[in-house]
């Protein structure tokens, strides 16, 4: 059972890329959804979190109004759409998955690898 991020890289602020992660494995169709992100020199921090429906979601401040999470259930997939990206989203971002509720602690089951997005100026 995994869970696999994809999609960063290297863009300039002001753009927008959109990051997945499928699960492999299992079905993650019942499970709560997120990101969190760790920016170089900085602790793991939330970014977005959607629950099994994909009816509630839930944004840390820093992403609210430009990043969106959704999710399809068919492909077993969650998207983070970030838009207008600023240098400081520079960060490795992480999908992650739990049963029940969804939540915005780091209290997931899965962890994907991880995938590198660079925002330069």
């Amino acid at each position: 059972v995994q869970l696999q991020a994809s999609g960063g890289g290297l863009v300039q602020a002001g753009v927008s890329l959109r990051l997945s992660c499928a699960g492999f494995g299992r079905s993650f169709g019942s499970d709560a959804m997120s990101w969190f992100r760790r920016a170089p020199g900085k602790e793991r921090e939330f970014v977005a979190a959607i629950n099994w429906s994909g009816g509630l979601t839930y944004y840390a401040d820093s992403v609210k109004g430009r990043f969106t999470i959704s999710r399809d259930n068919a492909k077993n997939t969650v998207f983070l759409q970030m838009n207008s990206l600023k240098p400081e989203d520079t960060a490795v971002y992480f999908c992650a998955a739990k049963r029940g509720q969804v939540t915005t602690y780091d209290r997931y089951d899965y962890w994907g690898q991880g995938t590198l997005v660079t925002v330069s100026s």
